[in-house]
Parts: C-alpha cells; structure tokens; sequence
C-alpha cells in the first residue's frame, strides 16, 4: 500500500519507518528541510531505540522523505496525520492539525482516485469529524464518504519503546467515517495478525485515546495522595502499603509455581514524584479543558493534575525534614527519565530531564 505521513516527530517517524518494514511503500513528510535531508541519510532527528538501524535498511528503498506534501498525497492511497497538538492556552493547539487538512484537501482536489485521510495525533473527541473532515471538504471541493474517506487511528507508543510497541501492539484502534475508510485502516495492518483491532467510529477512537493516559495518571496520583498521607501520620511505609493493594486478586493471580503475576498497570499504582513525559500532563489537561467546555466538570481528573503539580514540592519537603536549607548540599538523584528505558545511550532528550521547583536559598 502507499502511505504518505504527514510529521516526522517521533509518532510520524517510527509509524512510517515500521510501516516501510511491514512491506508498504512509505513517503514520510515534513516542512524541515533540515529533518528531511537527516532522514534521507539514515539519520534519524529523533532517538527511538532500534529505529536508526531500521531507517538505515529502507530509506530509498520502500521509504522516502520529502518536504512537498502535495506530491506525496497524490501518489499515496492513504495520507496519515501524525503532527504536533501542544496544550496552550487552555486547550489542545490545533494549528498544525488545520493547516496539514487543509494542505491534503489542496491535494485531493486534484486526486481522482479514492483515497483515506487518517488522524494518528493525539487530539480531543470530536475533532477529525468536527474540524479535520469539514477543512478537508472545502479545501477539495469534495465529500467525505463517497469522495474520500476519514479515518482516526490513535497511537499508543510509549517514547523509548515506540518501535517495540509498534511492531508488537496490544492493540489496534481503527475509527472510521464509513465501512470503506475503515476498510482502508485494515489494509495498512495487514500481518498484524496477532493482535485485537477495534473497529469503531472516529469520536470513539479519539476518545479511547484519552481514556488510556487518563487511567495511568489518575493510578499515580492515587498513589501519591496516599503516600502524602501516610508521611503525614507518620509510621507508615508507602511501599508496603501499595505492595499490599498489588497483592489482591483483584490484581494479580497466583501463578503454578506460586509467584504473583500482574498487569503492567500495577507500575503505576507506585508513589514518586509525580508522572511528566510529552504525553500524560497534556492529554489529562486537554480533556479536563474539553469538559468544562462541553459543560461537563471532570472532578476527578481535575484533582489528579492537581496532585500531580504538586508533588514534586512534597519530594523537597520531605528533604528539607534532614536538611532544612539544600544550600549546598550534595544530592544524588535515583534515575534520570520519566519511566524505564527512555534514556538509552544517555542522548540529550527532553525525556531525560527531571524538572523540580527551584529550593529557596
């Protein structure tokens, strides 16, 4: 199949390159011209493990790079959105989503064949039916659903193990305006054969999205409001506490030799100073924003960000009970990433820095 993605961020650049491995002919494009010509040399922009040496064996081959979207679009069956969506200004950014839809709705004006435009980034439930499909009919002159077809596909790739969790997903979520958009999703994974695809409409798949990050950040900070509670009573070991609710059947199963086996969810329900990332802050923020808009309070998730922004003040109370002034005072920091394996190589990554409030003098 031809596949043109639109981004070449770490989502646009390992969804294209996988794609290339699992035998589709791949055109991934970018406005940088910088980010391209890296990309035509084997060189990927951005550090994923294992994804540098997989670029190296198909670009020029069954993957290309280039900046003129135009082309791409033409000659692909199926274009994939995989750009930017910042929070700022209390809610999603959604420039780059509008302007890439109304660059592809450009292009199949002048398309005669059928061809599928699929969402990858991240964005609120509503969006590609609301903004993306409405751009994409007036830049093209032409129909959703019987022109062209609308797809959401959202990525659950975590930043370090991307091009493992592409390559072995624990699911595939393919939304759709129609049968034939849905179709087209179902094409572009074929030889995933081994893992179950949700086939649903475009709101659910962006919504499911959401859902995922939003139950990771809720279970860490559940744990540190706990933990803050138990510093606060004093006598209390958090580790043991969570240890204990990790012990529930609710939880994990015995296992034939007798060790406890449970879900990688249970890494979460762990106290620390807090979750960060590029994805878990924004997405919780995006649908408590989105909430509110549509007239519904989300309470719950209101209080986890809330707890979560302060936790990394609790991490410096809790030192400054032994040192009361850190002036001066020579600290050694356990882990320089915001979960396992997202500093491979200790390259220079937003992903390996740990952000704490400045202590007073």
């Amino acid at each position: 199949m031809k596949i043109a993605v639109v981004g070449t961020g770490y989502v646009g650049l390992v969804s294209g390159v996988c794609l290339a491995v699992k035998g589709h002919d791949v055109v991934c494009v970018d406005s940088d011209q910088r980010k391209v010509d890296l990309i035509r040399q084997g060189i990927p922009p951005i550090f994923e493990r294992g994804l540098e040496p997989l670029l190296r064996k198909h670009i020029g081959k069954n993957l290309q790079a280039t900046t003129d979207l135009r082309r791409a679009v033409l000659d692909s069956e199926l274009s994939i959105i995989a750009v930017g969506t910042p929070f700022a200004g209390g809610e999603i950014d959604l420039t780059f989503i509008k302007t890439v839809s109304r660059q592809i709705g450009e292009a199949l004006r002048d398309k005669t064949s059928y061809s599928t435009v699929v969402v990858k980034s991240t964005v609120v439930p509503g969006t590609t039916d609301g903004t993306v499909l409405p751009i994409l009919e007036e830049a093209s002159g032409k129909k959703a659903g019987r022109d062209f077809g609308v797809g959401m596909n959202p990525e659950f790739l975590t930043e370090g193990e991307a091009v493992e969790d592409f390559m072995h997903p624990d699911r595939i979520v393919l939304g759709g305006n129609d049968d034939q958009a849905i179709a087209a999703l179902e094409k572009v994974y074929t030889g995933f054969d081994h893992v179950e695809k949700l086939r649903t409409n475009l709101r659910t798949a962006e919504m499911i999205k959401y859902a995922s990050n939003s139950l990771l950040a809720t279970a860490i900070s559940f744990a540190n409001e706990l933990a803050n509670l138990g510093a606060a009573i004093g006598g209390i070991d958090t580790v043991e506490v969570m240890r204990g609710v990790h012990l529930s059947n609710y939880l994990t199963t015995v296992q034939p030799d007798g060790t406890r086996k449970g879900p990688g969810i249970l890494s979460f329900l762990s106290a620390g100073c807090g979750f960060g990332g590029s994805c878990l802050p924004k997405d919780v923020k995006a649908l408590v924003a989105h909430g509110r808009k549509a007239g519904v309070p989300m309470n719950l998730l209101d209080a986890v960000v809330q707890v979560n922004e302060q936790q990394p003040r609790k991490v410096l109370d809790l030192l400054k009970k032994h040192h009361p002034s850190l002036k001066g005072v020579r600290t050694a920091v356990l882990g320089l990433s915001f979960r396992p394996d997202t500093c491979a190589n200790l390259r220079p990554s937003r992903s390996c820095a740990l952000s704490l409030p400045r202590a007073p003098p």
